[in-house]
Protein backbone atom coordinates (compact mmCIF):
# COMPACT_ATOMS: atom_id res chain seq x y z
CA UNK A 1 0.00 0.00 0.00
CA UNK A 2 2.54 2.40 0.96
CA UNK A 3 4.77 1.54 -2.17
CA UNK A 4 6.29 4.64 -3.86
CA UNK A 5 6.02 6.45 -1.15
CA UNK A 6 8.47 5.37 1.25
CA UNK A 7 10.76 8.06 0.60
CA UNK A 8 7.82 10.72 1.28
CA UNK A 9 6.83 9.15 4.31
CA UNK A 10 10.35 8.88 5.38
CA UNK A 11 11.13 12.51 4.85
CA UNK A 12 8.06 13.48 7.13
CA UNK A 13 9.75 11.46 10.00
CA UNK A 14 12.73 13.23 9.26
CA UNK A 15 10.92 16.51 9.33
CA UNK A 16 9.37 15.81 12.27
CA UNK A 17 12.61 14.53 14.33
CA UNK A 18 14.15 18.22 13.49
CA UNK A 19 11.19 19.92 14.39
CA UNK A 20 11.19 17.67 18.19
CA UNK A 21 14.90 19.57 18.28
CA UNK A 22 13.36 22.91 18.16
CA UNK A 23 10.07 22.04 19.71
CA UNK A 24 11.67 21.42 23.19
CA UNK A 25 13.33 24.90 23.15
CA UNK A 26 10.33 26.65 22.00
CA UNK A 27 8.46 25.20 25.38
CA UNK A 28 10.91 26.80 27.27
CA UNK A 29 10.74 29.84 25.51
CA UNK A 30 13.97 29.94 23.69
CA UNK A 31 15.11 31.02 20.49
CA UNK A 32 17.74 28.46 19.79
CA UNK A 33 19.21 28.35 16.17
CA UNK A 34 22.75 25.92 16.42
CA UNK A 35 20.63 22.92 15.41
CA UNK A 36 22.51 22.10 11.99
CA UNK A 37 25.58 22.44 14.20
CA UNK A 38 24.84 19.83 16.44
CA UNK A 39 22.99 17.80 13.84
CA UNK A 40 26.27 17.99 11.49
CA UNK A 41 28.99 17.07 13.96
CA UNK A 42 26.73 13.97 15.09
CA UNK A 43 26.69 12.87 11.70
CA UNK A 44 30.38 12.99 11.39
CA UNK A 45 31.04 11.46 14.14
CA UNK A 46 28.73 8.40 14.00
CA UNK A 47 30.23 7.42 10.79
CA UNK A 48 33.22 6.27 13.24
CA UNK A 49 31.37 4.33 15.70
CA UNK A 50 28.61 2.89 12.87
CA UNK A 51 29.47 -0.78 11.79
CA UNK A 52 29.29 -1.56 8.14
CA UNK A 53 27.20 -4.59 8.17
CA UNK A 54 23.97 -5.04 9.63
CA UNK A 55 23.64 -6.39 13.62
CA UNK A 56 22.90 -9.78 14.30
CA UNK A 57 22.15 -10.45 10.65
CA UNK A 58 18.77 -8.28 10.29
CA UNK A 59 18.96 -5.45 13.38
CA UNK A 60 20.34 -1.81 11.27
CA UNK A 61 23.10 -0.37 12.52
CA UNK A 62 22.27 2.98 12.39
CA UNK A 63 21.08 1.96 16.22
CA UNK A 64 24.61 2.08 17.30
CA UNK A 65 24.71 5.39 16.05
CA UNK A 66 21.59 7.16 17.67
CA UNK A 67 23.07 7.09 21.31
CA UNK A 68 26.66 8.38 20.13
CA UNK A 69 24.41 11.23 17.93
CA UNK A 70 22.16 11.77 20.83
CA UNK A 71 25.35 12.44 23.29
CA UNK A 72 27.52 14.22 20.96
CA UNK A 73 24.88 16.70 20.49
CA UNK A 74 23.83 17.04 23.96
CA UNK A 75 27.41 17.34 24.60
CA UNK A 76 28.06 19.96 21.96
CA UNK A 77 25.08 22.22 23.44
CA UNK A 78 25.84 21.96 26.71
CA UNK A 79 29.56 23.51 26.21
CA UNK A 80 27.93 26.10 23.69
CA UNK A 81 25.26 26.71 26.08
CA UNK A 82 27.17 27.71 28.75
CA UNK A 83 28.30 31.08 27.82
CA UNK A 84 25.52 31.60 25.14
CA UNK A 85 22.46 31.14 27.52
CA UNK A 86 23.00 34.25 29.15
CA UNK A 87 21.75 36.10 26.09
CA UNK A 88 17.89 35.85 25.42
CA UNK A 89 15.96 36.58 21.96
CA UNK A 90 17.33 37.46 19.22
CA UNK A 91 21.07 37.53 20.73
CA UNK A 92 20.91 34.25 21.43
CA UNK A 93 19.34 33.09 18.11
CA UNK A 94 22.65 35.20 16.09
CA UNK A 95 24.76 33.37 18.52
CA UNK A 96 23.40 29.36 17.72
CA UNK A 97 23.29 30.63 14.17
CA UNK A 98 27.10 31.64 14.43
CA UNK A 99 27.99 28.37 16.10
CA UNK A 100 26.42 26.23 13.23
CA UNK A 101 28.29 28.28 10.68
CA UNK A 102 31.50 27.66 12.98
CA UNK A 103 31.22 23.84 12.83
CA UNK A 104 29.90 24.04 8.85
CA UNK A 105 33.32 26.09 8.01
CA UNK A 106 35.08 23.22 10.12
CA UNK A 107 33.66 20.42 8.18
CA UNK A 108 34.15 21.93 5.00
CA UNK A 109 38.37 22.14 6.12
CA UNK A 110 38.95 19.62 7.79
CA UNK A 111 40.76 16.69 6.29
CA UNK A 112 39.10 13.27 8.21
CA UNK A 113 35.25 14.76 6.77
CA UNK A 114 36.70 14.82 3.24
CA UNK A 115 36.16 18.88 3.36
CA UNK A 116 33.16 20.18 0.87
CA UNK A 117 32.94 16.62 -0.95
CA UNK A 118 31.53 14.84 1.86
CA UNK A 119 31.36 10.96 3.11
CA UNK A 120 29.05 8.37 1.64
CA UNK A 121 27.65 6.08 3.70
CA UNK A 122 25.48 2.89 3.55
CA UNK A 123 21.43 3.93 3.22
CA UNK A 124 20.47 1.29 6.74
CA UNK A 125 17.15 3.78 7.86
CA UNK A 126 13.75 2.49 6.21
CA UNK A 127 10.29 4.36 6.70
CA UNK A 128 9.55 1.95 9.69
CA UNK A 129 12.76 2.95 11.46
CA UNK A 130 12.24 6.59 11.22
CA UNK A 131 8.82 6.47 12.20
CA UNK A 132 9.58 4.46 15.65
CA UNK A 133 12.48 6.96 16.37
CA UNK A 134 9.40 9.53 15.70
CA UNK A 135 6.84 7.34 18.39
CA UNK A 136 9.57 7.23 20.63
CA UNK A 137 10.14 11.08 21.22
CA UNK A 138 6.67 11.81 20.99
CA UNK A 139 6.05 9.46 23.82
CA UNK A 140 8.91 11.02 25.75
CA UNK A 141 6.98 14.65 25.23
CA UNK A 142 3.95 13.13 25.84
CA UNK A 143 5.05 12.44 29.48
CA UNK A 144 6.65 15.30 29.62
CA UNK A 145 3.22 17.54 29.49
CA UNK A 146 1.70 17.31 32.65
CA UNK A 147 4.96 16.81 34.91
CA UNK A 148 6.13 18.80 36.92
CA UNK A 149 9.19 19.11 34.60
CA UNK A 150 6.84 20.12 32.00
CA UNK A 151 5.28 22.56 33.45
CA UNK A 152 8.25 24.79 34.85
CA UNK A 153 9.48 24.62 31.26
CA UNK A 154 6.14 26.59 30.63
CA UNK A 155 5.98 29.01 33.36
CA UNK A 156 10.05 29.82 32.37
CA UNK A 157 8.26 30.58 28.53
CA UNK A 158 5.89 32.43 30.02
CA UNK A 159 7.37 34.83 32.39
CA UNK A 160 11.16 33.79 34.02
CA UNK A 161 10.64 36.25 36.56
CA UNK A 162 7.56 34.57 38.00
CA UNK A 163 8.76 31.46 37.38
CA UNK A 164 11.62 32.33 39.40
CA UNK A 165 9.85 33.40 42.18
CA UNK A 166 8.09 30.33 42.40
CA UNK A 167 10.66 28.06 42.67
CA UNK A 168 12.12 27.05 39.00
CA UNK A 169 15.29 27.09 38.42
CA UNK A 170 15.23 29.30 35.28
CA UNK A 171 19.19 28.41 34.55
CA UNK A 172 18.85 24.95 35.05
CA UNK A 173 15.47 24.98 33.07
CA UNK A 174 17.01 26.28 29.85
CA UNK A 175 19.71 24.31 30.17
CA UNK A 176 18.00 21.60 29.82
CA UNK A 177 16.16 22.17 26.79
CA UNK A 178 18.88 23.31 25.27
CA UNK A 179 20.70 19.69 26.09
CA UNK A 180 17.57 18.28 25.20
CA UNK A 181 17.62 20.44 21.77
CA UNK A 182 21.36 18.98 21.11
CA UNK A 183 20.19 15.16 21.55
CA UNK A 184 17.43 15.28 19.33
CA UNK A 185 19.34 17.38 16.69
CA UNK A 186 22.44 14.76 17.08
CA UNK A 187 19.71 12.04 16.45
CA UNK A 188 18.46 13.91 13.71
CA UNK A 189 22.16 14.21 11.95
CA UNK A 190 22.70 10.34 12.54
CA UNK A 191 19.14 10.00 10.63
CA UNK A 192 19.25 12.01 7.80
CA UNK A 193 23.18 10.58 6.66
CA UNK A 194 22.07 7.13 6.73
CA UNK A 195 18.94 7.78 5.21
CA UNK A 196 20.36 9.85 1.98
CA UNK A 197 24.01 7.77 2.03
CA UNK A 198 25.92 11.15 2.01
CA UNK A 199 26.86 13.78 4.45
CA UNK A 200 28.59 16.94 3.05
CA UNK A 201 29.08 20.11 5.51
CA UNK A 202 26.62 22.38 3.03
CA UNK A 203 23.98 19.64 3.79
CA UNK A 204 23.81 20.75 7.19
CA UNK A 205 23.38 24.88 6.34
CA UNK A 206 21.23 27.67 7.81
CA UNK A 207 18.79 26.25 5.20
CA UNK A 208 18.33 23.35 7.38
CA UNK A 209 17.44 25.60 10.62
CA UNK A 210 15.03 27.40 8.36
CA UNK A 211 13.18 24.53 7.59
CA UNK A 212 13.53 22.85 11.43
CA UNK A 213 11.87 26.39 12.63
CA UNK A 214 9.23 26.80 10.41
CA UNK A 215 7.99 23.11 10.95
CA UNK A 216 8.15 23.44 14.71
CA UNK A 217 6.53 27.04 14.49
CA UNK A 218 3.87 25.42 12.08
CA UNK A 219 3.27 22.41 14.07
CA UNK A 220 3.13 24.38 17.37
CA UNK A 221 4.10 23.55 21.12
CA UNK A 222 0.41 23.03 23.07
CA UNK A 223 0.35 18.94 22.22
CA UNK A 224 3.15 16.68 21.64
CA UNK A 225 2.40 16.38 18.12
CA UNK A 226 2.81 19.15 17.56
CA UNK A 227 5.86 18.75 14.81
CA UNK A 228 4.33 15.88 13.28
CA UNK A 229 1.46 18.07 12.24
CA UNK A 230 4.04 20.68 10.75
CA UNK A 231 6.43 18.26 8.83
CA UNK A 232 3.15 16.48 7.26
CA UNK A 233 1.70 19.32 6.37
CA UNK A 234 4.61 21.15 4.92
CA UNK A 235 5.64 17.86 3.25
CA UNK A 236 2.49 17.92 1.86
CA UNK A 237 2.69 21.43 0.13
CA UNK A 238 5.02 20.27 -2.47
CA UNK A 239 3.17 17.05 -3.12
CA UNK A 240 0.22 18.99 -3.76
CA UNK A 241 1.65 21.33 -5.83
CA UNK A 242 3.14 18.72 -8.32
CA UNK A 243 -0.64 17.45 -8.00
CA UNK A 244 -1.63 20.25 -9.72
CA UNK A 245 1.49 21.08 -12.16
CA UNK A 246 2.83 24.31 -10.93
CA UNK A 247 6.31 23.47 -11.52
CA UNK A 248 7.72 26.86 -10.49
CA UNK A 249 10.28 26.69 -7.93
CA UNK A 250 8.77 30.31 -6.33
CA UNK A 251 5.49 28.59 -5.06
CA UNK A 252 6.47 25.79 -2.38
CA UNK A 253 8.86 29.11 -0.51
CA UNK A 254 5.66 31.69 -1.17
CA UNK A 255 3.12 29.17 0.15
CA UNK A 256 5.47 28.32 3.10
CA UNK A 257 5.79 31.58 4.04
CA UNK A 258 1.98 32.54 3.67
CA UNK A 259 1.14 29.62 6.16
CA UNK A 260 3.78 30.48 8.13
CA UNK A 261 2.80 33.90 8.34
CA UNK A 262 -1.04 32.71 9.03
CA UNK A 263 -0.35 30.93 11.97
CA UNK A 264 1.68 33.53 13.53
CA UNK A 265 -1.62 36.09 13.07
CA UNK A 266 -4.48 33.57 13.58
CA UNK A 267 -2.87 30.53 15.47
CA UNK A 268 -0.43 31.66 17.64
CA UNK A 269 0.29 28.28 19.10
CA UNK A 270 0.35 26.60 15.63
CA UNK A 271 -1.87 24.06 13.68
CA UNK A 272 -1.71 22.29 17.59
CA UNK A 273 -3.59 24.80 19.16
CA UNK A 274 -6.51 23.18 17.04
CA UNK A 275 -6.56 20.04 19.34
CA UNK A 276 -5.50 21.87 22.13
CA UNK A 277 -9.15 23.55 22.15
CA UNK A 278 -10.63 20.14 22.99
CA UNK A 279 -9.32 19.36 26.27
CA UNK A 280 -11.82 18.19 28.66
CA UNK A 281 -12.44 20.31 31.45
CA UNK A 282 -10.41 19.71 34.84
CA UNK A 283 -12.12 17.29 37.03
CA UNK A 284 -11.58 18.05 41.05
CA UNK A 285 -10.19 15.17 42.59
CA UNK A 286 -11.95 14.02 45.70
CA UNK A 287 -10.66 15.08 49.43
CA UNK A 288 -8.48 17.91 48.14
CA UNK A 289 -8.14 19.27 51.81
CA UNK A 290 -5.60 15.87 52.46
CA UNK A 291 -3.46 17.36 50.29
CA UNK A 292 -2.67 19.75 53.04
CA UNK A 293 -2.10 16.98 55.89
CA UNK A 294 1.55 15.52 54.21
CA UNK A 295 3.45 19.40 54.40
CA UNK A 296 6.16 20.12 56.56
CA UNK A 297 4.74 21.90 59.60
CA UNK A 298 5.32 25.46 59.76
CA UNK A 299 7.41 27.23 62.50
CA UNK A 300 5.67 27.64 66.01
CA UNK A 301 4.38 31.22 66.56
CA UNK A 302 7.30 33.83 67.38
CA UNK A 303 9.98 31.80 66.01
CA UNK A 304 12.43 34.31 64.20
CA UNK A 305 12.42 33.83 60.75
CA UNK A 306 14.32 36.58 58.50
CA UNK A 307 16.71 39.05 60.53
CA UNK A 308 17.90 41.98 58.21
CA UNK A 309 20.85 44.42 59.03
CA UNK A 310 21.73 47.56 57.20
CA UNK A 311 20.22 46.80 54.21
CA UNK A 312 20.76 48.99 51.23
CA UNK A 313 20.10 48.68 47.66
CA UNK A 314 22.18 51.75 45.34
CA UNK A 315 20.96 52.15 41.55
CA UNK A 316 24.21 54.00 40.88
CA UNK A 317 24.15 57.36 42.71
CA UNK A 318 20.37 56.71 43.32
CA UNK A 319 19.65 55.19 47.01
CA UNK A 320 16.55 53.21 46.84
CA UNK A 321 17.06 51.36 50.64
CA UNK A 322 19.05 52.41 53.22
CA UNK A 323 20.26 51.06 56.30
CA UNK A 324 17.07 48.53 56.93
CA UNK A 325 16.92 46.93 60.19
CA UNK A 326 14.27 44.65 60.09
CA UNK A 327 13.05 41.16 61.96
CA UNK A 328 10.28 38.90 61.01
CA UNK A 329 9.03 36.31 63.43
CA UNK A 330 6.74 33.60 62.82
CA UNK A 331 3.05 34.38 62.80
CA UNK A 332 3.11 38.58 61.88
CA UNK A 333 1.55 40.33 59.80
CA UNK A 334 3.74 42.58 59.01
CA UNK A 335 2.48 45.61 57.18
CA UNK A 336 5.08 47.96 55.06
CA UNK A 337 3.68 51.43 53.75
CA UNK A 338 4.94 54.36 52.75
CA UNK A 339 4.64 57.14 49.53
CA UNK A 340 5.21 55.69 45.52
CA UNK A 341 8.99 55.34 45.60
CA UNK A 342 9.41 54.61 49.00
CA UNK A 343 11.70 51.58 48.76
CA UNK A 344 8.62 49.25 49.35
CA UNK A 345 8.42 46.95 46.33
CA UNK A 346 12.58 47.17 46.00
CA UNK A 347 12.97 46.22 49.60
CA UNK A 348 10.68 42.81 49.19
CA UNK A 349 12.79 42.24 46.37
CA UNK A 350 15.54 41.93 48.08
CA UNK A 351 14.00 39.59 50.85
CA UNK A 352 12.43 37.32 47.74
CA UNK A 353 16.01 37.21 45.79
CA UNK A 354 15.16 39.57 42.69
CA UNK A 355 17.54 41.92 43.78
CA UNK A 356 20.54 41.35 45.11
CA UNK A 357 21.24 44.01 48.03
CA UNK A 358 24.65 46.51 47.56
CA UNK A 359 25.29 46.70 51.20
CA UNK A 360 24.26 45.17 54.72
CA UNK A 361 23.10 41.65 55.56
CA UNK A 362 20.74 39.20 56.51
CA UNK A 363 19.15 35.92 55.77
CA UNK A 364 15.31 34.69 55.18
CA UNK A 365 14.97 31.32 56.36
CA UNK A 366 18.37 30.30 56.35
CA UNK A 367 18.65 31.45 52.87
CA UNK A 368 21.73 34.77 52.41
CA UNK A 369 20.69 37.54 50.43
CA UNK A 370 21.56 37.74 47.78
CA UNK A 371 21.43 33.95 46.86
CA UNK A 372 19.21 33.24 43.43
CA UNK A 373 15.12 33.43 44.24
CA UNK A 374 14.32 29.74 43.57
CA UNK A 375 16.33 29.16 46.55
CA UNK A 376 14.32 31.80 48.54
CA UNK A 377 11.33 29.70 46.80
CA UNK A 378 12.40 26.40 47.84
CA UNK A 379 12.86 27.50 51.90
CA UNK A 380 9.53 28.80 51.88
CA UNK A 381 9.30 32.48 50.58
CA UNK A 382 6.72 32.82 48.27
CA UNK A 383 4.91 36.16 46.71
CA UNK A 384 3.02 38.01 44.39
CA UNK A 385 3.87 40.94 42.58
CA UNK A 386 2.95 44.80 41.85
CA UNK A 387 1.87 44.27 38.58
CA UNK A 388 0.28 40.71 38.11
CA UNK A 389 3.09 37.98 36.67
CA UNK A 390 0.43 35.02 36.13
CA UNK A 391 1.26 32.72 33.30
CA UNK A 392 -1.27 34.10 30.25
CA UNK A 393 -1.02 30.71 27.95
CA UNK A 394 -1.92 28.64 30.96
CA UNK A 395 -5.29 27.88 32.58
CA UNK A 396 -5.96 29.04 36.08
CA UNK A 397 -5.49 25.20 37.24
CA UNK A 398 -2.11 24.87 35.67
CA UNK A 399 -0.78 28.74 37.07
CA UNK A 400 -1.48 27.09 40.56
CA UNK A 401 0.20 23.82 39.70
CA UNK A 402 3.32 25.53 39.06
CA UNK A 403 3.02 26.70 42.46
CA UNK A 404 3.53 23.35 44.12
CA UNK A 405 7.11 23.46 41.93
CA UNK A 406 8.77 23.71 45.98
CA UNK A 407 6.46 21.12 47.38
CA UNK A 408 6.37 18.53 44.88
CA UNK A 409 8.71 16.07 43.60
CA UNK A 410 9.91 15.29 39.63
CA UNK A 411 7.83 12.64 37.95
CA UNK A 412 9.03 12.58 34.76
CA UNK A 413 11.42 9.66 34.82
CA UNK A 414 9.03 7.65 36.86
CA UNK A 415 6.11 9.06 34.49
CA UNK A 416 8.23 7.23 31.33
CA UNK A 417 8.14 4.32 33.37
CA UNK A 418 4.32 4.41 34.85
CA UNK A 419 5.46 4.17 38.13
CA UNK A 420 2.76 4.48 40.57
CA UNK A 421 4.56 6.93 43.02
CA UNK A 422 4.46 9.41 39.78
CA UNK A 423 0.77 8.78 39.58
CA UNK A 424 0.54 9.32 43.55
CA UNK A 425 2.71 12.53 43.68
CA UNK A 426 1.18 14.31 40.38
CA UNK A 427 -2.39 13.70 42.32
CA UNK A 428 -0.99 15.04 45.24
CA UNK A 429 0.17 18.29 43.63
CA UNK A 430 -3.00 18.69 41.62
CA UNK A 431 -5.16 18.01 44.84
CA UNK A 432 -2.91 21.11 46.49
CA UNK A 433 -3.55 23.17 43.43
CA UNK A 434 -7.38 22.45 43.95
CA UNK A 435 -7.31 23.26 47.59
CA UNK A 436 -5.63 26.67 46.96
CA UNK A 437 -8.22 27.71 44.32
CA UNK A 438 -11.19 26.73 46.68
CA UNK A 439 -9.50 29.04 49.46
CA UNK A 440 -10.18 31.89 47.10
CA UNK A 441 -13.11 31.04 45.23
CA UNK A 442 -11.73 30.41 42.33
CA UNK A 443 -12.69 26.45 42.12
CA UNK A 444 -15.25 26.95 39.41
CA UNK A 445 -13.37 29.11 37.26
CA UNK A 446 -10.18 25.77 37.06
CA UNK A 447 -10.85 25.33 33.26
CA UNK A 448 -10.35 29.35 32.34
CA UNK A 449 -7.26 31.12 30.92
CA UNK A 450 -6.35 34.44 33.47
CA UNK A 451 -7.47 36.76 30.73
CA UNK A 452 -11.05 35.87 31.46
CA UNK A 453 -10.75 36.46 34.90
CA UNK A 454 -11.61 39.83 36.54
CA UNK A 455 -8.84 42.08 37.68
CA UNK A 456 -9.72 40.89 41.44
CA UNK A 457 -9.63 37.62 40.81
CA UNK A 458 -6.27 37.70 38.92
CA UNK A 459 -5.16 38.98 41.91
CA UNK A 460 -6.64 36.15 43.89
CA UNK A 461 -5.16 33.53 41.38
CA UNK A 462 -2.15 35.17 42.45
CA UNK A 463 -1.89 34.84 45.90
CA UNK A 464 -3.37 30.96 45.22
CA UNK A 465 -0.57 30.40 43.04
CA UNK A 466 2.37 31.79 45.98
CA UNK A 467 -0.28 29.74 48.75
CA UNK A 468 0.21 26.45 46.82
CA UNK A 469 3.99 26.53 47.80
CA UNK A 470 2.77 25.83 51.06
CA UNK A 471 4.78 28.93 52.12
CA UNK A 472 6.20 29.92 55.79
CA UNK A 473 6.46 33.54 54.50
CA UNK A 474 4.35 35.29 52.24
CA UNK A 475 4.86 38.20 50.73
CA UNK A 476 1.94 40.19 49.27
CA UNK A 477 2.82 43.06 47.23
CA UNK A 478 -0.20 45.34 46.79
CA UNK A 479 -3.01 42.59 46.39
CA UNK A 480 -5.74 45.03 47.04
CA UNK A 481 -4.87 47.21 44.33
CA UNK A 482 -7.80 47.49 41.82
CA UNK A 483 -10.58 45.65 43.98
CA UNK A 484 -13.51 47.91 45.52
CA UNK A 485 -14.20 48.01 49.38
CA UNK A 486 -16.28 44.96 48.85
CA UNK A 487 -13.27 42.22 47.79
CA UNK A 488 -10.89 44.28 49.64
CA UNK A 489 -12.47 43.54 52.83
CA UNK A 490 -12.80 39.64 51.81
CA UNK A 491 -8.79 39.95 51.32
CA UNK A 492 -8.72 40.88 54.24
CA UNK A 493 -10.29 38.09 56.02
CA UNK A 494 -8.62 35.77 54.09
CA UNK A 495 -5.19 37.34 55.21
CA UNK A 496 -6.04 37.28 58.67
CA UNK A 497 -7.18 33.22 58.23
CA UNK A 498 -3.90 32.56 56.74
CA UNK A 499 -2.09 34.00 59.97
CA UNK A 500 -4.39 32.01 62.15
CA UNK A 501 -3.14 28.87 60.15
CA UNK A 502 0.35 29.97 61.01
CA UNK A 503 1.50 31.49 57.68
CA UNK A 504 3.51 34.56 57.93
CA UNK A 505 2.27 37.60 55.67
CA UNK A 506 4.68 40.70 54.83
CA UNK A 507 2.20 43.15 53.22
CA UNK A 508 2.73 46.11 50.94
CA UNK A 509 -0.85 48.21 50.79
CA UNK A 510 -1.86 51.59 50.41
CA UNK A 511 -5.57 50.74 51.54
CA UNK A 512 -4.57 52.20 55.39
CA UNK A 513 -7.97 50.86 56.70
CA UNK A 514 -7.19 47.25 55.36
CA UNK A 515 -3.68 47.42 56.91
CA UNK A 516 -4.54 48.83 59.98
CA UNK A 517 -7.72 45.74 60.46
CA UNK A 518 -5.02 43.51 59.17
CA UNK A 519 -1.32 43.77 60.46
CA UNK A 520 0.01 43.06 63.73
CA UNK A 521 2.95 45.20 63.03
CA UNK A 522 3.51 48.04 60.94
CA UNK A 523 6.74 49.47 59.55
CA UNK A 524 6.92 52.63 57.67
CA UNK A 525 9.24 53.74 54.85
CA UNK A 526 9.90 56.77 53.39
CA UNK A 527 13.07 57.42 50.95
CA UNK A 528 14.36 54.18 51.22
CA UNK A 529 14.60 54.38 55.56
CA UNK A 530 12.70 53.95 57.93
CA UNK A 531 10.49 56.53 59.73
CA UNK A 532 8.53 54.63 62.09
CA UNK A 533 7.57 50.75 63.26
CA UNK A 534 5.26 49.08 65.84
CA UNK A 535 1.83 48.64 66.35
CA UNK A 536 -0.26 49.74 63.93
CA UNK A 537 -2.38 52.51 65.72
CA UNK A 538 0.55 53.89 67.21
CA UNK A 539 2.27 54.16 64.03
CA UNK A 540 -0.73 55.63 61.94
CA UNK A 541 -0.59 58.27 65.04
CA UNK A 542 3.52 59.19 64.53
CA UNK A 543 3.44 63.06 63.35
CA UNK A 544 6.36 61.88 61.17
CA UNK A 545 4.14 59.39 59.44
CA UNK A 546 1.10 61.85 59.54
CA UNK A 547 3.35 64.07 57.46
CA UNK A 548 5.54 61.81 54.89
CA UNK A 549 2.11 59.60 54.03
CA UNK A 550 -0.75 59.64 55.84
CA UNK A 551 -1.49 63.53 55.33
CA UNK A 552 -4.36 63.90 57.92
CA UNK A 553 -3.71 63.34 61.61
CA UNK A 554 -7.13 61.12 61.65
CA UNK A 555 -6.07 58.15 59.62
CA UNK A 556 -8.88 56.47 59.17
CA UNK A 557 -10.73 58.73 57.42
CA UNK A 558 -8.51 57.89 54.69
CA UNK A 559 -8.83 54.50 53.12
CA UNK A 560 -5.97 54.58 49.85
CA UNK A 561 -3.09 57.18 50.49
Amino acid sequence: MLDGYDTLITTIALGAILAYSFHVVLMAGQLSLGQAGFASLAAYVSTLVVPTEPIAGSISPVIVGLPVGALVGAAAAFVVGLPVLRLRGVFLAIATIAFGEMVRVFMTNAEWTNGALGMRVEKWVTFDFAWIVVAALAYLFWRLGPSRTGRAFAAVREDELAASAMGVDVVRTRMASFIASGAIAGVYGVMFAYFFGRITPATFDFGLTVDGLVTAVLGGYLVFFGPVLGAGFLTAVPEVQTALGLEAGWIHPLVTGLLLLAVILFLPGGLSTLFARFRPKPARPEGDDAALDGLAPLPAKGEPIAAIRGLGKAYGAVRAVREIDLEIRSGDVLGVIGPNGAGKTTLINMISGLEPPTSGEGDVLGVALGSRPHRFAQAGVSRTFQHSKLFDRLTVLDNVLVGTHPVSRSTYLRRLLWLPSARRDERRALALAWAQLRRVGLDDRAHVRPGALSYGDQRRLEIARALASHPTLLILDEPAAGMNHVEAAELADLIRGLAEDGITVLLIEHNVKMVLATCTRLVVLNFGAVIAAGEPREVAADPQVIEAYLGTEDAEESEHV
